[in-house]
């Protein structure tokens, strides 16, 4: 591709949203950031949420990995709808109840100080982890089609992403996110229904019957595995599935701070029903995409690549028309960006409510500037994360993605299990040790379980081990 059309692109998207972060920043208060004022209407909190979940991860990793997989990912998905409705029943009612601008808030609460930073702490871990791979995946295929060609380096372009990121967001925080994230999810979602449309066009597509005929006619769009023991057995993914979606929107702070500028619970709960029917679709839409890449790969004679992330950009930028380019750079580069914005966003609410305690220790005119030092500092972090990632990362993005989550967000989900359906209480400064110990326990385990469990291999499921172990490990600590 022409880097110029490239650079010219991208420069275009970014005015549009240093516009919105313009007209989103007039009249904010020192609580703006962190609550958007609780007016966001509920469609637009719904419909950027789409982008944040995806981000760039399902815009490249998800196609590619159907060549690996098939459709297996999909019972994730279906997971996922019974995970948001207990979000949307049994954690939106205790948050909105309880008036929470850090969800965390409630560990503190509900079991004492140390709890509440632990909590806190391993969403902190867990987000910057996450969404660094995240932007990771991203950045790395940007500088292939653009940033290389240009003499940058990849540290440089990593700096050029988060820094521009930094710049819209640090005056209007939760509130610009709201507005960009829905401007983010059009692009990314147009770009691949045109990448779709243009990809069938190339292989003499007629209409929707020939679409449809070609993906469920091929192999690769097997959604059931009933293998037991493989790590894509239909019952590991989707209850995988649905608690992956409980801690990694119900129990972080990033994709409830959204949920929480709605004006009210009734309002927050519709966001999370259509946000759900419409996360099903765009799923299915992305491992449809998928297999036609393959179709195409196959029928001209394209070598896959070794790493199955690198299909969609190699075909979008060197063998698909100029037009399906740009198309493509506009969707990854609105899919990094809605993830990240909001991801930085968040860190920064945490560790200013959660650890700074800057509602009670701070006066108003004193809180925007630390907050800013803050946001600044988590934008350093994202950049090193990234670089560090550049270097070790050997697989799939999105399978390094749930296992990450697997072990940083177990604690989280034992914390809040123990919470919700207990009335025990724990002795608190025990908590910390707990949370270190079942995530080491977990590895152990799943490192181990064909030697020790006749041939049982764990996938996405042992972020559920790790949440029961440490559910144990409260048991165990509780107070008599």
């Amino acid at each position: 591709m022409n880097p110029q059309i490239v650079l010219f692109v991208i420069s275009c998207y970014f005015f549009l949203l240093f516009l919105i972060s313009w007209f989103t920043s007039r009249k904010v208060t020192a609580d703006t950031f962190f609550t958007g004022d609780r007016q966001s209407p509920w469609f637009l909190v719904a419909f950027g949420m789409i982008g944040a979940s995806l981000s760039g991860v399902t815009f490249i990793s998800v196609p590619g990995e159907v060549g690996n997989s098939n459709f297996y990912y999909f019972q994730v998905v279906l997971g996922y709808t019974l995970g948001y409705f207990t979000i949307a029943k049994v954690l939106l009612p205790l948050y909105y109840r309880l008036n929470l601008v850090s969800i965390y808030s409630y560990l503190e609460t509900r079991f004492g100080f140390w709890s509440y930073k632990t909590g806190a702490f391993f969403f902190i871990l867990s987000r910057t982890l996450g969404s660094s791979l995240r932007v990771f995946l991203v950045a790395s295929v940007l500088q292939l089609i653009l940033f290389d060609s240009l003499g940058i380096p990849f540290w440089v372009s990593v700096l050029i992403t988060v820094g521009l990121i930094w710049l819209y967001t640090h005056r209007g925080g939760i509130k610009t996110v709201v507005w960009t994230d829905t401007l983010q999810t059009f692009f990314m979602l147009a770009a691949v229904v045109v990448c779709i449309k243009l990809v069938g066009d190339e292989l003499s597509f007629s209409g929707v019957s020939d679409y449809f005929k070609a993906v469920s006619g091929d192999s690769r769009s097997e959604i059931f595995n009933w293998d037991w023991k493989a790590g894509t057995n239909f019952f590991k993914q989707f209850i995988s599935g649905a608690f992956i979606t409980i801690v990694m929107t119900g129990l972080d702070q990033d994709m409830m701070q959204k949920n929480l500028t709605c004006k009210n619970i009734g309002e927050a709960q519709k966001n999370m029903f259509w946000f759900t029917v419409i996360l099903v679709i765009v799923n299915l839409l992305f491992l449809s995409l998928g297999v036609m890449l393959y179709l195409y790969a196959e029928t001209k004679g394209i070598s896959i690549p070794a790493k199955t992330d690198e299909l969609f950009p190699m075909l979008a930028t060197q063998h698909f028309s100029a037009f399906v380019g740009v198309v493509f750079v506009l969707g990854i580069t609105a899919a990094a960006y809605s993830s990240a914005d909001s991801t930085l966003t968040a860190l920064t609410t945490s560790f200013c409510i959660d650890f700074l305690e800057i509602e009670k220790k701070y006066p108003a005119d004193k809180r925007v500037s630390i907050r800013k030092k803050v946001h600044l500092v988590f934008t350093f972090v994202m950049f090193m994360a990234i670089l560090v990632f550049y270097w070790i990362n050997d697989q799939s993005v999105i399978n390094s993605v749930f296992i990450v989550a697997g072990y940083t967000y177990g604690p989280l989900l034992g914390l809040y299990a123990f919470g919700l359906f207990t009335s025990w209480q724990v002795k608190d400064r025990w908590v910390p040790l707990m949370a270190v110990a079942a995530p080491v326990l977990t590895f152990l385990v799943s490192s181990n379980s064909e030697k020790w469990l006749w041939g049982y291999k764990f996938g996405f499921e042992a972020l559920i081990l790790n949440g029961l172990l440490m559910f144990l490990g409260l048991y165990l600590v509780r107070k008599k």
